[in-house]
């Protein structure tokens, strides 16, 4: 349901990224040097050297087996802020756990606490969830961009504004063997910054989606709050059409 007289509602103020504490550097455990504060990691990229991406277990899983891709031995607050070489080794990153591990493996990324982040550190996580993930609509919206391989566009029926769609212009099988997963994560860098220069620093997930013919990685931007009606009869109601959101995004 698309609704935009609801932006302008009383209480429908953007959410924001919580602002850094003065104490936060000195109390992250995903810094480099504070690996100490960290369960034993199981596994860092590159492997020799001064790593760049760094997974260890999650200290507060939800489920049985939970990890954590730490984004960048830097202190950045977001994934728009990792270099095209760091995401290209979280995918790595991803890849090998899922292939040492193997099973329903569902990687996430929760930014910002109107999101569910506990820590600033950008970092994603890896979940082995118990079922199968089961077979993927086609993804129809409206284009904002194709790069590389990968199309990008705003679902018809989006359910919030800017929720946006990243998956191979051809359907691959899986996207913990492609070598267009970095490429993917790239683009969602890209279009983050692109969301931060239109809406400020917004609470955002991102999540990976896959079944046995197809992959995307999907961008859930948290302007709206979600209330009853969307996590009741799950009737989401958004405020910004697709058409508009994609245009805003390209730049148009």
């Amino acid at each position: 349901m698309i609704a935009p007289g609801r932006a302008k509602r009383p209480g429908a103020a953007q959410p924001v990224l919580d602002p850094p504490s003065p104490d936060e550097l000195a109390v992250c455990p995903f810094c480099a040097g504070h690996e100490e504060m960290t369960p034993p990691q199981t596994l860092v990229l590159p492997e020799a050297g001064d790593w760049q991406v760094r997974v260890v277990p999650n200290l507060y899983p939800a489920l049985e087996r939970q990890e954590v891709v730490v984004h960048s031995r830097r202190h950045i607050r977001s994934i728009a802020a990792a270099s095209d070489e760091e995401l290209e080794l979280v995918a790595d990153a991803w890849r090998r756990r899922t292939a040492d591990e193997p099973g329903n493996v569902f990687p996430l990324v929760n930014e910002g606490r109107g999101a569910g982040a506990s820590l600033t550190h950008s970092h994603s996580q890896l979940i082995w969830l118990p079922e199968p993930t089961s077979e993927l609509p086609s993804p129809r919206g409206e284009i904002v961009l194709e790069r590389d391989g990968i199309v990008v566009t705003c679902p018809w029926a989006a359910r919030v504004p800017y929720e946006t769609v990243i998956a191979p212009f051809e359907a691959e099988t899986d996207a913990l063997t492609s070598p267009l997963l970095g490429v993917a994560l790239q683009t969602v860098a890209a279009l983050v910054r692109r969301l931060q220069e239109l809406e400020g620093q917004v609470p955002l997930n991102v999540w990976l989606e896959r079944s046995k013919a197809d992959w995307r990685l999907v961008l859930f931007p948290r302007l709206n709050i979600l209330a009853g009606l969307e996590l009741g009869p799950g009737i989401f109601v958004n405020t910004l059409a697709p058409e508009e959101a994609a245009a805003r995004l390209r730049g148009g």
